[in-house]
């Protein structure tokens, strides 16, 4: 055991405390920070956006932190359980989760009771991506336009079934707005990601689902119907495709915000410091491509900004769930 002087552990204890009654404990820390790898914490299974976006970043993030950064998918109760994991993780910089933001502003009016309060206990650190929803069908669904999708499920209540990444994502809120504008009836059908939904889509055992932009390649090898875009504006894709605004369902707006986190307490010079690095990530061509690919948008924000954004679609969520009776699994 290597032996310490107490003159030199006193002074240790001394200049922490003097750090942290002037402040300036989190900027001496930050300057040193990172010391070790970290890890990005997908509350997701693989292959789905949230992945797909925390894999585009963390590489560059790596980089510029002089850190490995290791990606772990714990996917399960629509996020709740890889945002558990990191609000129990150590406040010290070195686990963020990348979560939807259905994770803060969709589950807390879904789950009467949460393992956590992610309002609470995880702290925002910078926005990554506006994700969109395109609503895709079968190729052997009889409809090549929205509005003939929409004519055909008024004819056929109860006939269709639509997947989702589960209860309460945006895939599936987006099919709930679409019932509740337009009247009509459609068996939802819960998966464990976007992912396995596009899987069964693609094998017929589902006829549509709104598709946060995986499912993108499918379109372009004709795989896939993309009839129309849940979002105020079309994507740039995909110009030609209306939105579902366009189509009669005024102000039809299911696209949510994906970023990432930290646990409560993580050092605000840390949290500035991967903010920066992050928005300066998303304004590379191969990161901003990346995401384009999956029909997104680059969306740097403050982490202020990112948690105004969560509370205001909060609002807006929560009014559909509660119209709707949605329910967590």
């Amino acid at each position: 055991m290597k032996f310490i002087p107490a003159c030199v552990t006193l002074t240790r204890r001394m200049l922490t405390a003097s750090l942290l009654a002037t402040g300036l404990w989190g900027t001496a820390w930050a300057q040193t920070w990172p010391t070790k790898p970290m890890r990005i914490v997908v509350n997701f299974p693989p292959g789905g956006a949230a992945d797909q976006i925390a894999r585009a970043i963390g590489a560059p993030l790596a980089e510029a932190l002089g850190q490995s950064v290791v990606v772990e998918n714990r996917a399960g109760a629509n996020g709740n359980l890889g945002g558990e994991v990191v609000a129990r993780s150590a406040a010290d910089g070195y686990t963020l989760l990348m979560s939807s933001g259905g994770m803060v502003s969709v589950n807390p009016h879904i789950y009467p009771r949460m393992p956590f309060d992610p309002v609470k206990e995880l702290t925002p650190v910078a926005s990554a991506a506006r994700v969109l929803v395109f609503l895709v069908t079968k190729p052997s669904l009889p409809v090549n336009t929205a509005q003939e999708f929409l004519d055909f499920l008024k004819g056929n209540p109860g006939r269709l079934s639509y997947g989702s990444a589960g209860n309460g994502s945006s895939p599936h809120l987006a099919g709930e707005m679409m019932k509740s504008q337009a009247g009509l009836f459609a068996v939802h059908v819960p998966y464990r990601g976007a992912a396995p939904a596009l899987q069964d889509l693609l094998a017929g055992q589902i006829d549509f689902y709104f598709d946060p932009g995986i499912g993108l390649n499918q379109v372009r090898a004709g795989r896939l119907k993309l009839l129309a875009v849940g979002s105020p504006k079309r994507s740039p894709l995909f110009s030609q495709v209306p939105t579902l605004d366009e189509v009669g369902l005024k102000g039809f707006d299911a696209d949510t915000v994906f970023g990432f986190y930290a646990p409560a307490g993580t050092p605000a010079d840390v949290i500035a410091l991967l903010n920066r690095e992050i928005n300066r990530i998303l304004a590379t061509p191969a990161v901003k491509d990346r995401i384009q690919a999956l029909g997104g948008e680059a969306l740097p924000l403050s982490p202020a900004e990112f948690a105004a954004k969560a509370q205001e679609d909060s609002k807006r969520f929560g009014a559909i769930i509660r119209e709707r009776k949605i329910v967590g699994d």
